[in-house]
């Protein structure tokens, strides 16, 4: 439960939250975190010393379910000279350490990250006749809270959340989120370590998927140059009704795809609705090792292979891969899609995985003939998986949502794969590799051409080469939601 009230300034942290240690000091009024990113909202607001806050009743580090512990709500007047119109500013309290004393985050010295090394910010317009500022963006926030505290994965500019509804519960089209830097709120040095910002940015699905096929950073350039899309410093407009493409048709051609042209895409992995079988193997096979069965009673791993196995996918695929964002409430389910610039060696593996987690603890099979089964939005992505990744020489993985199971395309020059040329189908467990050679992608992009008109599909449609021994379903949500039905 959360509650509005008059913000007062930064609220007190009850017993133990000062910075006074010996017997002759007082504790400090407010906890020192959060004083020092109250200074810098004075900086902005002098004029706004007690803005409305909205607050968590039990505070999560008490067993409540709000990471935030506030989220206050400023009026901005904006920029009339540079068309930046006013809006409400919001601005989390919680991801970073407020208190220092190990009741949240530990505490790791001054010099590096305070708790996760950021807060989030969100920019929305103020709609006329508008005296108070709306306080759902403070339950958005705490949505992406939730996921960073149960998921220990941060947020970086350029990331980008498939959200699949309105950020407001209206029929807005505004239903995903960018995140950037906010352009007015500069890192904060607290006893604790830094804290920068980071804004959420609300996007129409045709500009996610640009964002998906290109970059995020390359979006956000866009929607700057937007004024009623954003404008210089990225404004929600709930109400705003039409894409960046709309308003303007030359950026999807000149811009956008040029990019996916020249720059391939960004985006590395998703959590999505997947299953692999191995077709070259018969199903009373005890050895087998699928994660996932479509109509059959999968294996069961043991806890030390499950541990194995995850410790293998989170270092072999911790390059730019997130796992799926928890569902805010039962009606609503929703995936996180990770947008970051490609490392300096785009491989499988960090340098270090392999002497952790040597390969022969889990054995790799080389297999004949796969069967790869995705629901319509997975399968959606597979061009974007072979034009924008693997024709640029890197690779894409679907993460499932479900379990264990993962499937790593690859192209020929990415390093750390146990797919081959001569063994293209390859799996660690439930993780499965398969290497494309830029021939096949080619035919690949021709036969799947009809994935980018999803309002012509019918389900379930089945791709099949067989001369590769490979084939591909696309398959009703039902099909994953009741994997024994």
């Amino acid at each position: 439960m959360e509650g509005v009230r008059p913000g007062g300034g930064p609220p007190t942290g009850g017993p133990g939250s000062g910075s006074g240690s010996g017997s002759g000091s007082f504790p400090s009024l407010f906890p020192p975190g959060l004083h020092g990113i109250y200074g810098e909202c004075r900086r902005l607001y002098p004029d706004q010393p007690n803005p409305l806050q909205v607050t968590a009743i039990l505070k999560y580090w008490l067993g409540g379910p709000d990471p935030l512990d506030y989220v206050s709500m400023y009026r901005n007047l904006g920029n009339p000279a540079l068309n930046v119109p006013e809006h409400w500013h919001y601005v989390s309290f919680g991801l970073s350490d407020l208190y220092g004393d190990n009741r949240v985050h530990e505490f790791t010295g001054t010099e590096g990250p305070s708790g996760f090394g950021f807060e989030l910010t969100f920019r929305l317009k103020r709609e006329t006749g508008e005296s108070a500022p709306p306080t759902w963006p403070a339950e958005l926030m705490q949505g992406l809270a939730r996921y960073v505290f149960q998921s220990e994965n941060t947020f970086c500019s350029g990331d980008h959340v498939s959200w699949h509804s309105p950020l407001d519960n209206s029929e807005s089209r505004i239903q995903h989120m960018l995140l950037t830097e906010d352009p007015q709120m500069q890192p904060v040095q607290t006893p604790f370590g830094v804290v920068t910002f980071l804004q959420i940015v609300g996007v129409c699905t045709e500009e996610l998927h640009a964002a998906q096929q290109w970059n995020g950073q390359g979006i956000l350039e866009l929607l700057r140059t937007v004024p009623v899309a954003g404008g210089p410093w990225l404004i929600t407009d709930m109400r705003r009704g039409e894409t960046i493409f709309e308003i303007d048709p030359h950026l999807q051609q000149e811009r956008v795809d040029k990019g996916i042209e020249t720059d391939g895409s960004n985006l590395s992995g998703v959590s999505a609705k997947c299953a692999w079988d191995d077709l070259s193997r018969p199903p009373e096979d005890d050895e087998d090792s699928r994660s996932i069965c479509i109509g059959t009673q999968p294996r069961r791993l043991s806890g030390k292979d499950t541990e194995q196995i995850r410790e293998t996918l989170r270092r072999g695929l911790e390059i730019n891969s997130k796992p799926v964002l928890p569902p805010i409430n039962a009606q609503r389910q929703n995936g996180l899609n990770l947008d970051r610039a490609p490392s300096r060696k785009d491989s499988l593996e960090s340098e270090s995985s392999a002497a952790i987690i040597p390969h022969e603890l889990i054995r790799t099979r080389q297999l004949e003939s796969v069967h790869l089964k995705f629901n319509q939005e997975s399968g959606a992505l597979i061009p974007l998986c072979l034009r924008g990744r693997l024709l640029h020489g890197r690779h894409f993985t679907y993460k499932s949502i479900t379990g264990d199971t993962a499937i790593t395309f690859v192209s020929t020059g990415v390093e750390g794969a146990f797919a081959t040329e001569e063994h293209p189908y390859a799996a660690h467990g439930p993780w499965l590799q398969i290497l494309l050679t830029e021939e096949f992608v080619e035919r690949m992009l021709e036969d799947l051409e009809d994935l980018n008109s999803p309002e012509e599909f019918k389900l379930p449609k089945e791709y099949s080469w067989p001369e590769k021994k490979l084939k591909v379903s696309i398959l009703p949500d039902a099909v994953f939601d009741n994997p024994l039905h």
